[in-house]
């Protein structure tokens, strides 16, 4: 099956929570919508997967290439996730890579925050699968669109 129905494979997303609770919660909910999900538990080892780590900001890693959107949790210890979306956002590699924040507080001033550092969408947890359905539409929509 090469792409009939116009998708050439899964979409891999990077899920990035603390919580584990959250993140095996976040990654059913992908999978149930047939993304492939790689799991990390801070933002700490979401930079090593995707390669960026401090002394290497324009990694070659392989990882990062097949990274089509990263969902993270705002608040965890050590680097929140607005951090680790200001690190993406300055990666070349991975600058044009969708990254939506989860959060379970609704605090507008930080939702603005994250979205003018460049986050697609902030959502408030828990997760539902029809959050998951609309973000696939979403990332994958926006994908083919900026291939234009």
């Amino acid at each position: 099956m090469d792409g009939a129905a116009g998708f050439v494979e899964e979409p891999h997303v990077l899920a990035v929570d603390d919580n584990l609770i959250d993140r095996i919660l976040v990654e059913k909910l992908l999978k149930n919508s047939s993304c492939k999900v790689t799991t990390a538990e801070n933002g700490q080892r979401a930079l090593e997967y995707l390669g960026l780590v401090d002394n290497n900001q324009t990694s070659s890693n392989d990882n990062a290439s097949k990274v089509n959107m990263i969902i993270t949790d705002y608040c965890m210890p050590g680097m929140t996730g607005y951090e680790l979306l200001k690190k993406i956002k300055e990666s070349s590699v991975m600058k044009d890579v969708p990254v939506v924040i989860m959060s379970s507080e609704n605090v507008p001033t930080r939702i603005n925050k994250c979205l003018e550092e460049g986050a697609e969408m902030f959502m408030l947890k828990p997760l539902k699968f029809s959050d998951v359905k609309k973000l696939r539409c979403q990332f994958l929509c926006s994908s083919t669109v900026r291939a234009s």
